[in-house]
């Protein structure tokens, strides 16, 4: 019997101790990384402080661009984004919106308001979709930007495989048909495929902001705002965090794996050669910058891909927790079907800083965390029943995250205010230093029990997207 309690002592010693070393392991990621952005930042705004863009605007070397929207059922938000894409303050490009089978009112709206009627289009597709029901322009010259294709429905991924097919320009940016683009978004985002410096530029992102209850009138965004409902307000928070304080060391380090679905570029000649988007799998956004990357290194050519910081897209997030759960699970999912993917890449010295840091990282940290998280909490809860439980240790513990996470989410929202200082109310700055303290108590369980949902979804075989409903822009008259 005492040989039994000091082997269970000894249990529950490791135990704490290796949970300790977890989030010790995690938090020095976390700070390295802030760090590097911090520095990256500050390197990107002293840059491009006195830059002109609009010299761009008459520039004969500015890229030509095609944006890619695919819309499936976005009726209530579609006139307001169509309307943004068209207004954007760019020369060389076109609009390429793609109804990928929608069950509401979305092409109907789309003919009305736009005045399309069907067009005979030259596609040369290099990449195999469903069928395309037909090719609409608009009779109006003042749409004369925009495309739109019907099409049976075969998920996101297949809806911008099509845009790729009938893009006529050398570089796509695919976008959510939902987003609110700045007016200088194209600029922006197009600058880094001039500064390739003899590495060629595959793709570039840029930082997406939560614009639930910002002030949204013909496609532009006129006024920003906090969301008042807790959830989307902390999905603020969580967004400064990816992006200022993550994306952007990854940027600097070129071990970016991720560029956001809801707004990226990438070079279409480099996309197509490498298959286009996966349509098996739910996070096509991020397997296709690791399949891009991949075919780069593996072909041996010199190649980078670029980040911005700017704000340059506005997308609505889920306000109740059945929509946040599905879209969590299947970003989950997403993770889980791209390391699968490109297994081969793990611990590989062949994929260089991908192979031997950024993959993985996020085995580590992306795909297992929510799972060695859901583990310790089981076994401690076994350790309270049965009375094992150092309280001391575990109080202290429980005290060290939170107060890490809350730092760390201060962190993230004083490099906003003293970078783009996109909430200037004294009051947004408050609600988000609120939602900090709320954060780890509140949302963080919520996102790891999606993250699980994405787990059992994954073992189940569920590869369904799951309908993302909309509540709509709010607008002021």
């Amino acid at each position: 019997m005492t040989f039994l309690n000091k082997e269970m002592i000894w249990f529950i010693d490791v135990y704490l101790y290796l949970i300790l070393g977890y989030a010790i392991l995690i938090m020095s990621s976390y700070l390295i990384l802030a760090y590097l952005s911090m520095k990256e930042l500050r390197s990107y705004l002293r840059k491009n402080s006195f830059v002109d863009y609009e010299v761009l605007l008459t520039s004969e070397f500015a890229p030509k661009l095609s944006l890619i929207a695919p819309a499936y059922n976005e009726g209530f938000t579609i006139e307001e984004n169509v309307k943004s894409l068209l207004s954007l303050n760019y020369n060389n490009y076109q609009v390429i919106v793609v109804n990928d089978g929608s069950k509401d009112n979305s092409m109907e709206i789309l003919i009305k308001i736009y005045d399309l009627v069907l067009t005979e289009l030259d596609i040369h597709a290099k990449i195999e979709t469903k069928k395309v029901k037909g090719i609409y322009a608009s009779r109006n010259s003042a749409f004369k930007k925009l495309i739109v294709v019907d099409k049976e429905n075969g998920g996101k991924a297949d809806a911008l495989n099509v845009g790729l097919n009938i893009a006529q320009n050398p570089y796509v940016v695919c976008i959510d048909v939902d987003c609110i683009l700045d007016k200088d978004s194209l600029l922006k985002l197009a600058k880094p495929f001039l500064e390739s410096h003899g590495k060629r530029v595959i793709a570039t992102g840029g930082v997406v902001r939560i614009a639930n209850q910002c002030i949204i009138k013909n496609g532009r965004l006129v006024e920003v705002n906090i969301p008042d409902a807790i959830l989307p307000r902390i999905q603020v928070l969580e967004y400064l965090r990816a992006f200022l304080l993550g994306r952007m060391a990854w940027g600097r380090l070129d071990g970016l794996l991720l560029i956001s679905g809801a707004f990226g570029a990438f070079d279409r000649e480099i996309a197509i050669l490498a298959g286009g988007y996966n349509i098996k799998t739910v996070g096509e956004d991020m397997e296709l910058v690791v399949r891009m990357r991949r075919y780069m290194l593996e072909n041996k050519l010199p190649y980078t891909v670029s980040y911005i910081p700017d704000p340059l897209c506005w997308t609505e997030a889920p306000e109740d927790f059945k929509i946040f759960k599905k879209q969590r699970s299947r970003w989950m999912r997403g993770t889980i079907e791209t390391l699968s993917f490109h297994k081969k890449m793990f611990l590989n010295p062949k994929y260089k800083l991908l192979g031997m840091i950024s993959v993985p990282y996020w085995v580590l940290f992306e795909f297992l965390a929510p799972g060695i998280e859901f583990t310790g909490l089981l076994i401690t809860i076994l350790f309270i029943f049965f009375g094992l439980l150092n309280w001391h240790f575990f109080i202290l513990l429980v005290f060290f995250v939170y107060t890490f996470a809350v730092f760390f989410s201060v962190v993230a929202l004083l490099s906003e205010e003293r970078t783009f200082h996109k909430y200037p109310k004294h009051t947004d700055f408050l609600k988000l230093l609120l939602a900090a303290f709320i954060e780890p108590l509140y949302f963080h369980p919520l996102a790891v029990y999606a993250a699980l949902i994405g787990y059992k979804e994954k073992i189940k075989g569920t590869h369904g997207w799951g309908e993302m409903t909309r509540k709509g822009f709010t607008k002021k008259e």
